[in-house]
Parts: structure tokens; sequence; C-alpha cells
């Protein structure tokens, strides 16, 4: 199959309802998009690599549904509507079925949240799929890292730790009830990306970021951008229930604050905020802990009653 008709059947769609089309689309040398006046462009790239990010046998739906998904999560993430994408793939050979699956669950996640594919590349080689996002946010309303102040609530959405417990069970390093297994897989291969929370939070916080490498890690990003340390309560982290499997609590420690792949939002607002961002939970149905408090002395503190939690590793390490 030639590349032009791998693109033609697998990855060109006319405009449907509720997409934001593009002025020119996939088919020419570059793509065209207008800006909404008084908004600037939110541009965001993701890679997922064979072996590295999904196993090879993974299902081609769920790669596709998360490769979209990570990067809808960095739109949230920025208080920006997610609008446009780029593909660029490398696969090691054309299987139609394979190809079929994975657009499938790249466009089932694209439609959800309102992106139109308008373009990108395809190639041989090693299974690896890299998505460039535009999105739009109104000047001056962007929720970047940089602004979080001292006294701020940390607040962080849905459930921590799932993904990181069925990742661990999947490379045989930990033993979870099928029911627990089956539970957690959903947060791995298909993440919820909280975008209608980060449009709604755009008046509300004063930093944000969303939760790919673990919390302890992602919140250093903004800990350092701002200038400012953090102290978290153990008890008040939303952690994963384990309906028929016992572990030890230094393991869900480890998922909850340091496993990664969560992509839900973290994010620090004033006290005197609370009521709004606790009415937002009731309004979108979705859970939102305030976990801990922003402080003016650096550093970045868990307590368990008076107990320090220590980790060997505070997130994932892309290099190491």
């Amino acid at each position: 199959m030639a590349e032009f008709d791998l693109i033609a059947q697998y990855f060109t769609r006319p405009g449907l309802p509720g997409l934001n089309p593009a002025d020119l689309g996939v088919g020419d040398d570059a793509a065209l998009i207008s800006v909404s006046p008084g908004h600037q462009l939110a541009i965001s790239a993701d890679m997922s690599v064979s072996g590295t990010h999904f196993f090879s046998e993974a299902d081609p739906y769920a790669i596709g549904w998360k490769a979209m998904a990570v990067n809808v999560s960095d739109m949230a993430a920025m208080g920006a509507k997610p609008k446009w994408a780029t593909l660029s793939i490398a696969l090691p050979e054309i299987n139609g079925e394979w190809l079929s699956a994975f657009s499938q669950g790249l466009f089932a996640c694209a439609d959800t949240f309102g992106v139109s594919l308008i373009g990108g590349d395809t190639t041989r080689g090693p299974l690896n799929i890299a998505i460039n996002i535009f999105g739009e946010v109104p000047v001056g309303k962007a929720i970047r890292r940089d602004g979080a102040q001292a006294g701020d609530d940390i607040w962080v959405s849905g459930t921590l730790g799932k993904a990181a417990l069925w990742l661990q069970h999947r490379l045989g390093k930990l033993d979870l009830d099928l029911v627990d297994v089956t539970n957690f897989a959903v947060a791995m291969h298909q993440p919820q990306p909280r975008a209608a929370l980060g449009l709604a939070l755009q008046e509300i916080v004063h930093a944000a970021l969303d939760i790919s490498d673990g919390l302890l890690a992602d919140l250093s990003h903004i800990l350092k951008a701002s200038g400012k340390g953090a102290q978290l309560d153990w008890a008040a982290l939303p952690k994963p229930e384990l309906l028929h499997s016992s572990l030890p609590l230094t393991d869900i420690q480890q998922a909850v604050l340091a496993g990664g792949d969560d992509y839900e939002l973290c994010f620090t607002a004033s006290p005197r905020r609370r009521d709004e961002v606790l009415a937002l939970a009731n309004t979108l149905e979705l859970p939102l802990s305030r976990i801990g408090t922003i402080t003016e002395a650096p550093g970045l503190r868990v307590l368990n009653g008076e107990t320090a939690i220590e980790l060997s590793q505070k997130g994932y390490l892309h290099f190491d």
C-alpha cells in the first residue's frame, strides 16, 4: 500500500459536526488554521513508543485512544480548548487490521474532545506514534506552572495510582486480584483527559499541570517554576480502592505518589476559592481532592500523620 493510500484509507475523514475543521486539512503540504479573535494558540507534542509507553501486544484501539488522550490532557492543563492535531506514525509493516483498530481508537478520543486530525506523516520503522496538538485559549488566560502562591491549596482530580498498580502487576512486581486488575486496566489504557475541568479552572487557579510522570515529580515542576515548596497530607490523597487485593502500604504510596500515567490535573488555588472548586466537582461529577498547601519555604514533604513519607523514586525517569 502506498503512503497516500494508507493515509486516505485510515486517517482521512470528512468534517464531522461538533469538530473544529481546519481551513485546509489532510492532503496538502501544510494545514491552514484560523485562530479565533482574542485567542492564543496552545501547542503541545507527545510521543508514544512501542516497548516504552505501551506493550507491543497491546490493543491497538487502546493505543490510538491513549495517544490522543495524553495530548488532550496537556491542553486541559493549560486551560485551553483542544481543536486540531497532527499525527506522525512509523510502522514496521502495513497491517490493515491493526491500523483499522488504531484509527478507530484515535478518532474515538478525538471526536469525544472535539479534535480534528489535520495532517501528519507516515513512514516505515519501529512502531512510534507522535502527535502534535493545537488548542485555543483567550489571551492572558492560559494556566501556567509558575503562578503558585504561598498559602494556596493544592488539588487533584480523580484518583491516583490505578494505572501504576496495573503496570506493576503486568510486570510481575505486584500480585493483584483479577477484579482489581480489570478495574485498573481502564485507567492505564483509556485515560480520561480533564478537558472540561481545565476550561472551568481558567478564572480560579494560580497554577496547574497534568500528572503523567507521577504526582511528586510533576508537582515539583510547579514548585520550581513558582519558586515555592509544598506539604502534602497522605490521608487526603485520593487512593484507588483495592476490592480483592492486599498490598503493603509502601507499594500503594509508591503508586499514588510517584506511579504516573494518571492524566489527572493537579492545580493550586487560593483558599478563598474552595467553594468554587467544590461546586465544580459537583457540576462536573468529578472528585476534586484538596491534598496539601503551597509553602514559601522550598522542598516537598508528604506527611502520614506526623511521619514523613520517603520514596526511593519520585516519578518516572525517561532516561533511567
